[in-house]
């Protein structure tokens, strides 16, 4: 296990800001997971545990402890009837994991194709996209309590998933570093094909026959690709931690009094509500509707392309703060409550964040 000092974490992230880490352990195993703990205990300095920095934003003054970058690798899997079992280290990049359960004919997380990342994070947030959420599937999750040095097996059920949440980033955050996940695909099962974008696109694309899991999950990277929420290369609209700014879930009557508000402020713009979205529904969100975030954002005068200085929002999705380049965190967060306050000023609706914010006072 090797220690450095004062190593750039904006490398490390898609949004490509933040300062340094004062020292940085990329653990490879659950052996360097328990000792880099020990360590940062010993040190008496705050300790981050950083997977693959697709969902966070690093303060520009770095962080001031230790950096444990979680690396474990392995997948193991095992057949049982229709069902088959896969075990993965919290290290592995999520959507290679995507990409084998697919080529094994396993279904129930297709739709999740092209989430950069690791696997480590998915229980953390309840990853979810296009009608399907990883608390579909995890059967069990590893992780290390930090507290006490404990590794210990969480259930499905003891993981609390609700719309992007778990006990992880809720009731219990920062208490336990992940180090594997269990997951139960179905054998030969059909994809998952009920989401509208999923649906318009087999419509312009028809195939011979049904879709396969494979043909589904080609689907939903174009579908990614097109709203540069695929990370490319070289494309300044994916310096970006995606989607900024979870859906709210609101009553039904609060989605009433914001619909009918819409219906004097953008009447030529059709007002999207989703009662009981299957994504959410999945995870206790029952008795809620979703609102899109991102016709709020649009029709509270952000559209695609708004500049800002060196930050922005994507030309392809209305939810993605980018980096132009050269943008530091100052200017992503500026932005980001410059959209919360005009979206609450003309819609009455707080949006929440979905990244992680890291070195930041108060966090």
């Amino acid at each position: 296990m090797t220690i450095q000092e004062n190593v750039p974490l904006a490398p490390l992230t898609t949004f490509q800001v933040g300062g340094p880490a004062r020292y940085f352990i990329e653990a490879r195993s659950e052996t360097d997971v328990r000792n880099a703990v020990n360590l940062a205990a010993e040190r008496r300095g705050p300790l981050f545990v950083l997977g693959g920095g697709s969902n966070l934003v690093v303060a520009d003054e770095g962080w001031p402890g230790l950096v444990l970058k979680i690396s474990i690798p392995g997948v193991s899997f095992d057949a049982a009837g229709d069902s088959m079992l896969f075990s993965a280290g919290a290290g592995e990049d999520w959507d290679s994991f995507v990409a084998l359960a697919v080529s094994k004919n396993c279904a129930g997380i297709e739709c999740l194709s092209g989430i950069p990342g690791t696997v480590g994070g998915t229980p953390v947030q309840n990853v979810g996209a296009y009608g399907q959420e990883v608390s579909q599937t995890i059967t069990r999750v590893r992780a290390l309590e930090i507290s006490s040095g404990i590794v210990r097996e969480f259930t499905n059920a003891v993981c609390g998933f609700a719309y992007r949440t778990s006990i992880f980033n809720t009731s219990q955050p920062g208490k336990h570093i992940v180090l594997q996940v269990g997951y139960h695909l179905r054998r030969g099962g059909a994809p998952h094909i009920q989401y509208a974008d999923v649906q318009k696109f087999f419509a312009a694309n028809p195939p011979p026959g049904a879709p396969s899991l494979q043909q589904v999950r080609e689907a939903v990277r174009a579908i990614r690709q097109s709203k540069a929420m695929l990370i490319v290369p070289g494309d300044e609209d994916c310096r970006s931690a995606g989607s900024f700014f979870k859906n709210p879930l609101v009553s039904a009557a609060e989605a009433d009094r914001v619909e009918a508000l819409a219906q004097q402020l953008a009447p030529d713009n059709k007002f999207p509500r989703y009662p009981e979205d299957k994504e959410e529904s999945a995870s206790g969100g029952k008795g809620t509707v979703k609102l899109s975030a991102a016709w709020l954002v649009e029709q509270a005068g952000f559209h695609k392309g708004y500049a800002r200085g060196r930050v922005g929002i994507s030309r392809k999705h209305a939810l993605a703060i980018v980096n132009r380049g050269g943008a530091t965190a100052r200017d992503i967060l500026a932005l980001k409550d410059e959209i919360q306050q005009k979206v609450f000023n003309v819609w009455g609706v707080r949006l929440q964040p979905e990244p992680v914010f890291v070195g930041f006072p108060g966090e």
